[in-house]
């Protein structure tokens, strides 16, 4: 080899190469630690136009920075986002640096529609469960009461929506929605009365028995005022009916 010119050039040019290399890499470590790319500011705001009510400085400093670790050049942008989603609050996040020590963070906040279940836990209006101060989501509006078996909150949202529009006819709006671990469906509305209306034998059963019920619900109230409890509607042809100091029903094979 060291007869061999230009296998020694080869050589000489692969070692010069290596040290380059290194002098680079040096001077790159030398230059992303320097006091200037120091991160100074971590910005957060909201997706779009939105203005955050629930994430500020306090809770970010509390439960988000602790966990940010290195500079502008070194700090891993996928462990920042999943500091942020921990955030009470914090339904997702998004992360961008800004030349030359600052982080952007764009936050989607939960939006409460109820609470889920009877762990404290809330309901988003995307169908999200999650854990945040209850007092914090009672400021923004009258949260609705939910509850169904685990994986069925987007549905039991989808449901609660469609309610809404089923009871508009006689000003009622759905308090509290459940599906049961039957898959039978129930609703208290805001006037007091719950309404069982069982289980989905087609895509219309639901709607059919609501709409029954709307249609008679002007002669009910005429007969009984704000007396009614609770009404069945899991009859095929009529329903059940519990009022205080009465109780009657008309008859048919309940579903």
């Amino acid at each position: 080899m060291w007869h061999d010119v230009r296998q020694l050039n080869a050589a000489t040019n692969a070692l010069l190469g290596v040290l380059v290399l290194g002098l680079l890499a040096s001077a790159l470590w030398w230059v992303a630690n320097r006091p200037m790319f120091t991160l100074k500011t971590i910005r957060v705001e909201g997706v779009g136009e939105t203005v955050l009510r629930h994430v500020n400085a306090s809770t970010v400093r509390t439960a988000a920075v602790p966990r940010i670790k290195g500079n502008f050049f070194t700090a891993n942008l996928d462990t920042v986002r999943v500091a942020f989603e921990a955030v009470p609050w914090v339904r997702k996040a998004s992360v961008r640096r800004e030349w030359p020590n600052k982080l952007i963070v764009t936050v989607d906040e939960h939006e409460p529609l109820g609470t889920w279940g009877e762990e404290g836990k809330l309901l988003s209006v995307k169908g999200d469960v999650f854990t945040a101060n209850l007092a914090e989501a009672e400021e923004d509006h009258e949260l609705a009461e939910f509850a169904g078996p685990e994986g069925s909150e987007k549905e039991v949202v989808a449901r609660y929506r469609q309610l809404q529009e089923w009871f508009k006819p006689v000003s009622l709006v759905p308090d509290a929605v459940r599906l049961t671990s039957r898959y039978a469906w129930s609703v208290r509305l805001n006037n007091g009365m719950t309404v069982e209306l069982g289980r989905e034998a087609n895509v219309t059963t639901l709607k059919d028995r609501v709409d029954r019920l709307v249609k008679i619900y002007p002669q009910l109230v005429t007969r009984l005022q704000d007396r009614i409890e609770s009404v069945d509607m899991r009859y095929p042809n009529g329903l059940a009916l519990k009022a205080t100091g009465l109780k009657f029903g008309i008859e048919g094979k309940k579903k």
